[in-house]
């Protein structure tokens, strides 16, 4: 969990460096705090209004919308690798049990060829960041407010391949906390599916919207069938998914809601 968030924190810390300087551990409670807050908004977000606490007031809206750079990166990691699950999945797993057949096989290709082309165009859109920002900027209503966003056109196709690896290597950690909780509660089967199932169950909770305090429910149910196609350890599944939640959800928002305590006291004083 603490090498997950300190991912996270590194990346936040990269990015809101183009309007503001932070330490490593200032950028730590920042994140912590957005988990607070994000807990009952929509797909969490309202994360980045928790973690603008700890900037300067001139700089929280201008570094809400560089938050935009690190939320493509994950998306960009997320659905790539959710898709070559799919892929994967599809002609062996699927394949082996001939659970593909007529209208189900029909829509599931389209599924995929729908999200494959929107991975592409966000793929696009990330590395054309600066480019749109400035075609935006000649829109006049929103060139009154082109303060807040001009700080995107400062990102070089090198940092943006940085927040991106960054992305990667949480995202890599996501699926070994998953594999360590499936072997805990002995969920077994082939390795290979297990990562596969998992990278398709983050694909699932990135595209069907959410409120992270809700979230365990729809976890739970796509864990179970997802995951019960490779063992008859349902239990053991649903577990897995409960620990998951606790341990990147609950925990984190937890001490986010103390360091949220912690700014308020420092404040009335």
């Amino acid at each position: 969990m603490f090498v997950n968030w300190g991912l996270e924190a590194r990346k936040w810390q990269l990015l809101v460096a183009h309007v503001q300087k932070i330490s490593f551990f200032r950028a730590y409670r920042a994140i912590f705090t957005g988990q607070a807050i994000a807990l009952n908004t929509l797909n969490g977000m309202g994360e980045y209004v928790g973690r603008v606490v700890y900037l300067e007031d001139g700089n929280r809206i201008r570094a809400i919308s560089l938050s935009i750079i690190g939320s493509l990166s994950q998306i960009i990691v997320t659905m790539v690798l959710g898709l070559t699950g799919l892929f994967f999945v599809k002609y062996t797993v699927l394949s082996d049990l001939n659970m593909l057949q007529g209208l189900s096989k029909f829509w599931l290709n389209g599924f995929m060829y729908a999200l494959s082309l929107g991975t592409m165009i966000i793929v696009v859109f990330y590395f054309n960041l600066s480019w749109i920002t400035k075609l935006l900027e000649k829109i006049p209503f929103v060139a009154k407010y082109s303060f807040y966003i001009q700080k995107i056109e400062d990102f070089h196709w090198k940092e943006l391949i940085k927040i991106l690896i960054l992305s990667f290597i949480r995202y890599i950690v996501f699926v070994i906390q998953y594999l360590l909780l499936l072997q805990l509660f002995h969920v077994e089967a082939d390795m290979l599916n297990l990562v596969w199932m998992v990278c398709i169950l983050f694909l699932v909770l990135a595209v069907v919207p959410t409120i992270p305090v809700a979230e365990l429910g729809l976890r739970g149910e796509a864990s179970k069938q997802l995951f019960g196609l490779l063992s008859t350890n349902a239990l053991g599944i649903v577990f897995t998914a409960v620990f998951i939640w606790l341990i990147n959800r609950v925990l984190p928002a937890i001490a986010g809601s103390l360091f949220i305590l912690g700014v308020r006291l420092f404040k009335s004083k």
